[in-house]
């Protein structure tokens, strides 16, 4: 079975990954997992010998039997159910319907934008995430140099980077090296209860990534009463974009719609 390149397909070969992956995800019996493209099964395998019961969604219908055969017992008993369809198509009412549950994969590198949204702002999140994503997205998204990504997953969860993978860890092998992203969202609250403001003012503030913080919300808002809301807060004018918590623009959005 060849990957399909036009489906970001890469399948997992090397076990400890998987076995990275499960042990920070503290899974056993009775858990719930959520797997988008199992693949050939390599992480699959891994998930159902700890006894958790696992929800595999597959898009590329000629592996089906390939998975279908390899877990035919687990299938029978109802420990693994199988789902053909392409995940960005799963609705709401069926992530209800998991009641809690972890999301664990080797997605596709080019969804993981969209698919870290579809989850995060799910109104029946998972309780963790854990993914393997393209190193450098990992990188960006723990990193203390924020961006809107970085902020959003942080707005909704904690985010770490528990390993890097290598690129030889996959067939065929990619491009780019990788690594596993957890995303802690069970204990997390999030700092405001406007998130829609909450993010509106991230894309103001990021809207020119070479100006400073209060040059890009002066677009919308007085110069000199932002002036004074920065030297309220104790932030510099010169800070830019990049340089403020989620905590901090959550300050910020308290005070602005105030005005």
């Amino acid at each position: 079975m060849r990957a399909k390149k036009y489906l970001g397909q890469n399948f997992l070969k090397c076990s400890w990954v998987s076995e990275k992956m499960i042990s920070s995800a503290e899974l056993g019996q009775g858990d719930t997992v959520l797997e988008i493209g199992p693949g050939k099964g390599a992480l699959t395998l891994k998930l159902l010998q700890t006894g958790s019961k696992v929800i595999a969604v597959e898009k590329d219908k000629e592996l089906l039997p390939i998975l279908q055969e390899k877990f035919k017992k687990e299938i029978e008993s109802k420990q693994l159910t199988l789902i053909a369809k392409d995940i960005r198509d799963i609705d709401e009412q069926f992530l209800k319907s998991l009641g809690a549950y972890k999301l664990i994969a080797n997605i596709p590198y080019y969804i993981t934008g969209e698919l870290l949204r579809k989850f995060l702002e799910s109104k029946f999140k998972p309780k963790q995430i854990i993914l393997l994503v393209q190193k450098e997205v990992a990188e960006r998204i723990v990193s203390q140099k924020e961006s809107v990504l970085s902020l959003s997953v942080k707005y909704f969860g904690k985010p770490k980077k528990l390993a890097n993978v290598s690129k030889k860890c996959f067939t065929p092998v990619p491009k780019v090296d990788s690594a596993i992203l957890l995303v802690d969202i069970s204990q997390h609250l999030s700092p405001v209860s406007d998130s829609e403001a909450f993010f509106d003012l991230l894309h103001l503030a990021f809207a020119s990534k070479r100006k400073k913080l209060i040059n890009n919300l002066a677009v919308n808002y007085d110069k000199s009463k932002l002036q004074n809301i920065f030297a309220h807060l104790g932030l510099s004018t010169e800070l830019r974009p990049e340089n403020l918590s989620v905590d901090g623009y959550a300050a910020l959005l308290d005070i602005l719609q105030k005005l």
